[in-house]
């Protein structure tokens, strides 16, 4: 009988955010595969957890998944941990999780802190809709050529940056998608936790030199434009005159447009406004 993959959640800062599921996986399954097999075996020993570990990260995930694939068809369970928060969002471990899927071994996930969620959570900005964008390109054109793709989104952003390329970052954001309202989140859950908040412009003003943390950059999404019901009509006459019956034609204009379509119907026979 195969094995079972883990995805395993660890804190992002505070130890106190570890879990008694997660620590209870760490100390039962046979292997752990780890972002840096030093900064895992840290974790493990001050919750007094033995457990072997190989590494897992960007440079050996394909040829590692391989033989964490050949362990779990052994029957062996593994668990998979980045450095800090969730795998797999925006660190090392899709390529296990899909190649299990694929190979018919059971995937568990066992939820732990998530920065992307907590940076959302705290800084205010909408978060009913949200899309992470994990890191932006780290060359300058490449960075801007995506943000452009971003402007008309209206989810909220969230990004993670380097410290160092935090205020250009802005700057550019500023430049691509207008002065927003942002969050720059550092440090979360640690001593010197930090939520500096305004215009997009405003904080990249207001950072220091020598910025240091993980940075989590909340983005406010683009606004969204007035609904136009004349130019949902206008649509719905056309689709008409091409030949669809006006119900069709008048839902599927009013979706287009976000406008009711019992309105755009009551305009094409001639009965509204």
């Amino acid at each position: 009988m195969a094995g079972k993959l883990y995805v395993v959640g660890t804190p992002i800062g505070n130890l106190g955010d570890m879990t008694d599921r997660a620590r209870r996986t760490l100390a039962s399954v046979d292997l752990v595969a780890a972002e840096d097999t030093r900064r895992t075996g840290k974790l493990l020993a001050h919750f007094g957890i033995t457990a072997r570990t190989v590494s897992l990260f960007e440079g050996n995930d394909a040829a590692r998944s391989a033989e964490l694939l050949d362990a779990l068809r052994d029957g062996k369970d593994v668990a998979i941990v980045s450095d800090a928060g969730m795998p797999v969002v925006s660190d090392p471990g899709h390529r296990i999780v899909a190649a299990c899927i694929e190979d018919g071994i059971e995937v568990r996930v066992i939820p732990g802190p998530s920065a992307a969620i907590a940076a959302l959570v705290v800084s205010g900005l909408p978060s009913d809709r949200f899309s992470f964008e994990g890191f932006p390109p780290r060359r300058k054109g490449e960075r801007l050529a995506r943000l452009k793709e971003l402007a008309g989104d209206s989810r909220t952003l969230v990004f993670f940056e380097s410290p160092k390329r935090a205020g250009a970052t802005l700057r550019e954001i500023v430049e691509t998608l207008g002065d927003r309202r942002v969050a720059l989140v550092r440090e979360l859950t640690k001593m010197h936790e930090e939520v500096m908040r305004g215009r997009a412009s405003e904080v990249a003003e207001s950072i220091t030199e020598g910025l240091k943390g993980e940075v989590a950059l909340v983005v406010q999404g683009a606004e969204e434009p007035e609904p136009d019901m004349d130019a949902a009509s206008e649509e719905a006459e056309a689709l008409v005159g091409r030949g669809m019956k006006k119900r069709p034609a008048a839902a599927e204009a009013a979706r287009r447009h976000r406008v009711p379509a019992n309105d755009v119907y009551r305009r094409l026979i001639g009965r509204g406004p």
